[in-house]
């Protein structure tokens, strides 16, 4: 959530970061609410000084024995007084909440400036776009003549968007899933099994609700939601907790599928495993203290992309222009990995830092050595999203017979399988 302390002192930076965003919200409406709240806030503690005193006096005079019958009325007064402005402050606190919870995270001053992801600037390449002797085919084409993708019965059985992986399909899914586990864990990465289902408290921690409702899968008749990504579970691990500073940073890794009911993305890649409502992630996610966030945000892409090496997979790295990144970051990277079969570089991994926002939610703290406790800053990242890692060796390790290649990587995985092939 927005800092209040910011949104006080220095409003020009929210409306900075807003006219970067490309959003227009009604800022000073905002410092408005928030006025009138500390206003009552104000009004209320100054009553339950004067109640105190006149009760104090009110004990003084029952001990000489003397009338009270005015210091009881006037209490009683005072009682209601302050009972009525608890109420008009609970109705203030909700309305100024609701408001700012709809407020996107201030962006970092090195977010470059633009409208849309056509101006996401390149920072970093690795490796070379692979060569081939006959036309690359997508890999919908691939995965359906080797038999391991059926969108058919997938939908058949559920709706468009969703996909059932066979064979070696399934395996190679499942070796992703294991292979990136291990090499987090290896990298320092405490491994997380978090619950798949969440309430709505997880999911405004985080900054799902209440904007993005309509992306979201709500079970029925029960405050429980499906995951859209392991950033919310496992960042809620530690919502409402004040950690100990010799704790930090702590850094989890976490698979689990991730539902999205795509409300935004409606028309966007149609075809294939891109773009569905139901797909396998591998999350990382950093808690660490605010002079350290920067550091760990590139050690998180570095994480990240040491996947895509390992696995001989060409791609770029992106920083997200203002008017891309995402609502509750303060600055995102992007790796984005070569599909030939599409002629196209897709996102297969956002790093980003939401500095002290998500914290400031889910009340997320640390006590400082000699301090008073402080807000976290948190970071997640994907390491990667499975699904498009699986479409990725696909159609880069396709070969001119119809087979793919198994990177050396994973034959270990696949029970040393070296190439897929049609039944």
């Amino acid at each position: 959530m927005i800092d209040p302390k910011l949104l006080r002192k220095n409003p020009d930076a929210v409306r900075d970061s807003l006219r970067r965003r490309r959003m227009d919200m009604d800022v000073q409406a905002l410092i408005c609410k928030d006025e009138t709240r500390r206003d009552l806030q104000k009004r209320g503690d100054d009553l339950r000084s004067h109640q105190k005193r006149r009760s104090e006096e009110l004990a003084r005079a029952m001990r000489m024995k003397v009338n009270t019958d005015t210091l009881r009325a006037e209490l009683r007064d005072l009682s209601a007084q302050i009972g009525a402005l608890e109420e008009e402050q609970r109705k203030a606190d909700a309305e100024f909440e609701s408001e700012a919870l709809l407020y996107p995270n201030v962006l970092l001053p090195d977010v470059p400036d633009g409208a849309t992801g056509d101006d996401n600037p390149v920072v970093a390449t690795w490796g070379e776009k692979p060569a081939f002797a006959f036309p690359p085919k997508p890999h919908w084409d691939i995965g359906e003549r080797l038999g391991i993708l059926d969108f058919e019965r997938a939908a058949k059985i559920a709706r468009s968007r969703f996909t059932a992986l066979l064979g070696a399909g399934a395996r190679m899914e499942r070796a992703l899933i294991s292979f990136m586990m291990d090499l987090h864990a290896g990298r320092g990465y405490t491994e997380v099994w978090p619950p798949f289902l969440i309430n709505a408290a997880s999911l405004t921690g985080t900054g799902q609700l209440p904007k993005f409702r309509a992306d979201l899968f709500k079970c029925e008749d029960v405050d429980l939601w499906l995951a859209p990504t392991a950033e919310v579970p496992v960042t809620n691990l530690h919502a409402g907790e004040i950690l100990s500073e010799e704790a930090l940073p702590i850094r989890y890794a976490a698979y689990t599928p991730c539902f999205r009911a795509e409300a935004g993305a409606a028309g966007k890649d149609t075809r294939g495993m891109i773009r569905q409502h139901q797909f396998d992630k591998v999350e990382l996610v950093k808690f660490c203290r605010p002079e350290e966030s920067e550091a760990e945000l590139e050690g998180l892409r570095a994480d990240a992309e040491e996947v895509l090496r390992r696995l001989g997979l060409h791609y770029r790295v992106v920083v997200l222009s203002s008017g891309d990144t995402g609502f509750a970051s303060a600055k995102t990277y992007d790796l984005e990995v070569w599909l030939p079969g599409q002629n196209a570089y897709r996102e297969i991994s956002s790093c980003s830092t939401f500095t002290d926002f998500q914290a400031r939610r889910a009340m997320i703290r640390y006590r400082p050595k000699g301090g008073s406790p402080a807000l976290v800053h948190t970071l997640n990242g994907s390491g990667l999203a499975v699904g498009r890692t699986l479409v990725a060796i696909l159609e880069n390790f396709q070969q001119a017979d119809g087979s793919v290649m198994v990177p050396d990587a994973l034959r270990g995985y696949m029970g040393g399988l070296d190439r897929l092939t049609s039944a």
